[in-house]
């Protein structure tokens, strides 16, 4: 009898103990947000400077995970760490995305800050508008037309300078996309074009400001339903 009285508290307390839970999302604090970040430190002899990365601690987060692209160049830096700030070597003048994944040792669940973009500063005194963001549709997706045979194209842009002039839409069935479908205004970051079922088609976005600098969001595909 005691046997069995043992083996149910040793039940009992096996099944009250709580699984492990995964870590919370970290919240992004420095470079910020569509800026310019000024404060790295020039390495001398180069055009490289060092660039202190920072964000806020997530709760039951044994390691993060930090990953910072080159946007020119589409090449990925991927650092560890056990704090919140990462000092990173980057090149000057040049934009850069990063975010930052929040690690536990006991499960697999992560969790990923949101993205962020920033120039680091050179000599520059304006910068070309990040390159826009395809919201929808996003590249290989099937996308069914509404009741007129339109599909709606949306994006976002982000900007240190604050000075968008307009976005010009490049569309076509044809890769890469030469005919111009649009104009919009920087309060515009939508357009309806009309499509033909079971048609891939090709688009892209270039944004330009007002001093003419100019960024493009890459060709993007989608199959029209």
């Amino acid at each position: 009898m005691k046997k069995i009285i043992v083996l149910l508290c040793f039940v009992a307390l096996s099944c009250s103990k709580s699984s492990p839970k995964p870590p919370s999302t970290p919240m992004l604090v420095f470079p910020f947000k569509s800026s310019e970040c000024t404060t790295g430190v020039s390495v001398n002899g180069t055009n490289t400077s060092e660039v202190e990365l920072e964000w806020s601690a997530s709760s039951r987060t044994d390691l993060y995970e930090v990953k910072i692209t080159n946007l020119s160049t589409n090449l990925t830096q991927t650092l560890t760490t056990t704090g919140t700030k990462q000092k990173v070597i980057l090149d000057k003048g040049l934009a850069y995305s990063w975010f930052v994944t929040s690690k536990n040792d006991e499960v697999s669940e992560t969790k990923s800050s949101e993205i962020w973009k920033f120039y680091n500063a050179g000599s520059q005194t304006t910068y070309p508008p990040f390159a826009a963001e395809i919201i929808a549709p996003k590249s290989g997706q099937t996308v069914f037309k509404d009741i007129n045979n339109d599909v709606t194209l949306e994006w976002l842009t982000e900007d240190v300078d604050n000075d968008i002039a307009n976005y010009k839409v490049y569309f076509s069935t044809i890769t890469p996309p030469t005919t111009l479908l649009a104009t919009n205004s920087v309060d515009n970051t939508s357009v309806s074009v009309g499509v033909t079922a079971n048609t891939i088609y090709y688009w892209k976005v270039v944004t330009t400001d007002k001093e003419g600098n100019a960024s493009d969001s890459g060709i993007y595909e989608f199959r029209a339903r």
